[in-house]
């Protein structure tokens, strides 16, 4: 063990009361953060300890493990899942997390013989407690969860450790130089990564780690829930205002959408725009114009956003208490998970939240897949390329901040012609860049094939 790793193992030992206390307070909002805590430092019920003999060496007798800390990497290993199941028959499923939605995204993707724990926290001890009682044949990483420990274990024990659907923008490379000590064995201890982009490519290579192909991303695979996608678009149909929504948005967005619905749209809107919203007090109320759909990307905040909604004067229907369709209301508040495709089939357009404060954007791709048109903030350096070429497509449209993006949402959403149009772009360009799926599959298969 360098002295890096050393010096990091002992702050992250010392550090385990502070995550416990943390898991604590997060479990007030969040139940799910008090489930099976000790999982966390690699303490599990004794039935586990049977479950992959020490004797077995076949690769699928034993665990492909995947790690999808969160719920948007946890969408994206259940595309790659299903390749997987295709190409590796019989496979057993090891699959953990480190949030809490996450979690419960991923329990779905269970079938009998599978296991689902938590990531272990990335001390030797824990890490070795994991990979003892699992044993996995392969681990696979998704997108940037690469901790020092973990990678130092694998190879400890021989476990092939990839990482996929890997993206690496210029922040976390300046982050990984500066600790190049720790980050470069990190990522050169990889068995493989697979990039999204060339960019993201390159940028591993810099810090050492082992590219083996770009692959595109995986969320372009994605299929959207047709029942939802139907049943969204029959609740716009029966709407006769257009529908805008402000999807996953994050936290100070909401705000800033409000201060901008109280102002006068940007006087630099075409007469069509200006038209369609007429005077400053049909903008102060919203159901002149458009109907809004909110949507926050995290479950915590959906109370929270209730009621700034509230005190800002508006009339709010919750998705929670909707039963045959929408409720009459200012704006709509779109408090469930696992719907987007629900929320993105009722919209016309939709603002792409994350991209208007400084949090790198969320997922434009589902919404292309939907064939709902985007209005992306200046930040999406976390999809930097897919939302360029979204650009490019004429799937999306950049602006330069959130009252340039009301504007601009509710000038297409007031143009059939126009939002047809780019709703038929959207469909195309999600369709084109499909295939990171199989690829990365055949990819696992192969380093499956080599031990």
């Amino acid at each position: 063990m360098n002295a890096a790793r050393a010096l990091y193992s002992l702050v992250t030992w010392c550090a385990q009361p502070l995550l416990r206390r943390k898991l604590r307070r997060r479990a007030v909002a969040e139940p799910g953060y008090a489930h099976a805590v000790g999982e966390r430092f690699g303490r599990y019920p004794p039935p586990v300890d049977s479950l992959v003999p020490p004797s077995t060496t076949a690769p699928l007798a034993r665990f492909v493990w995947i790690h999808a800390v969160s719920l948007g990497e946890t969408r994206a290993a259940a595309i790659l899942l299903a390749q997987l199941r295709q190409q590796l028959p019989g496979m057993r499923l090891l699959l953990t997390h480190g949030t809490a939605t996450g979690r419960a995204e991923g329990e779905k993707l269970l079938l009998p013989g599978d296991m689902q724990v938590w990531q272990p926290w990335d001390t030797p001890g824990a890490v070795a407690r994991f990979l003892r009682k699992f044993r996995p044949a392969i681990g696979i990483l998704m997108e940037t969860e690469v901790w020092p420990n973990l990678v130092a274990g694998c190879r400890k024990r021989g476990v092939p450790l990839v990482l996929a659907n890997a993206r690496f923008n210029a922040r976390s490379l300046g982050r990984a130089l500066r600790l190049a000590p720790l980050a470069r064995p990190a990522y050169g201890g990889l068995t493989a990564a697979w990039a999204q982009t060339e960019d993201d490519a390159e940028r591993l290579r810099t810090i050492g780690a082992p590219v083996r192909g770009v692959f595109g991303n995986l969320k372009f695979d994605v299929v959207p829930d047709p029942a939802q996608l139907a049943l969204g678009r029959s609740w716009r149909a029966q709407h006769a205002r257009p529908v805008v929504l402000l999807a996953s948005s994050r936290e100070g967005e909401e705000a800033l959408w409000l201060e901008n619905l109280k102002q006068k749209m940007p006087s630099a809107l075409t007469s069509q725009a200006q038209a369609a919203i007429n005077s400053e007090a049909e903008v102060v109320s919203p159901r002149a114009t458009v109907q809004w759909l909110i949507v926050p990307r995290h479950p915590q905040r959906f109370d929270e956003v209730h009621q700034l909604l509230l005190h800002a004067g508006l009339t709010v229907s919750r998705r929670s208490s909707w039963l045959a369709q929408p409720e009459p209301a200012d704006v709509w508040l779109g408090d469930s998970l696992g719907e987007m495709a629900l929320y993105y089939g009722m919209a016309d357009v939709a603002l792409l939240g994350g991209s208007f404060a400084p949090l790198g954007g969320q997922n434009l791709i589902e919404a292309a897949a939907c064939g709902c048109p985007v209005v992306l903030g200046p930040h999406t350096f976390n999809f930097a390329e897919a939302a360029e070429l979204a650009c490019v497509a004429g799937a999306a449209r950049r602006v330069a901040g959130m009252a340039e993006g009301m504007g601009e949402a509710v000038q297409l959403a007031a143009d059939p012609a126009g939002q047809s149009a780019a709703s038929d772009r959207a469909t195309r360009f999600a369709a084109a860049h499909r295939g990171a799926a199989a690829a990365t599959a055949e990819a696992v298969s192969a380093v499956l094939q080599q031990r």
